[in-house]
């Protein structure tokens, strides 16, 4: 899974519903999930328990009214999870807000950077 990055956005929510929603750690979950095909191994990367993890899911699939990501059970070896079409969609979608908001911001933010390097010196 991709380590967080120091970024001058901080966080974005981006709010959809009541119900549709998704920042940054619902991306980073459900990239953890495209990656490692596990709601277990993505939380327990970020630090999370899998109930958590397993309830963000839910209430990414809920939030969206179909599933963002597909779960199979089974033994050793089975089961899993992946994203779904919609999933990987609502995730590249996040990812690119991000990077659009950070770049439009980026002159903004180095200037209010400086402001603090100026008063501390």
């Amino acid at each position: 899974m991709k380590t967080p990055r120091a970024s001058a956005l901080g966080h974005l929510r981006i709010v959809l519903s009541d119900t549709a929603y998704i920042g940054p750690g619902r991306a980073d979950l459900l990239e953890g999930i495209a990656q490692s095909g596990s709601i277990a191994a993505a939380g327990k990367a970020m630090g999370m328990s899998y109930k958590r993890a397993w309830s963000l899911v839910q209430a990414l699939n809920e939030g969206f009214g179909q599933p963002l990501v597909e779960t199979a059970r089974g033994g050793a070896g089975q089961g899993g999870a992946h994203l779904t079409p919609l999933g990987a969609d609502v995730l590249a979608r996040y990812r690119a807000m991000q990077a659009a908001t950070e770049a439009a911001i980026e002159d903004d933010v180095a200037a209010l950077r400086s402001q603090i390097l100026n008063m501390s010196g």
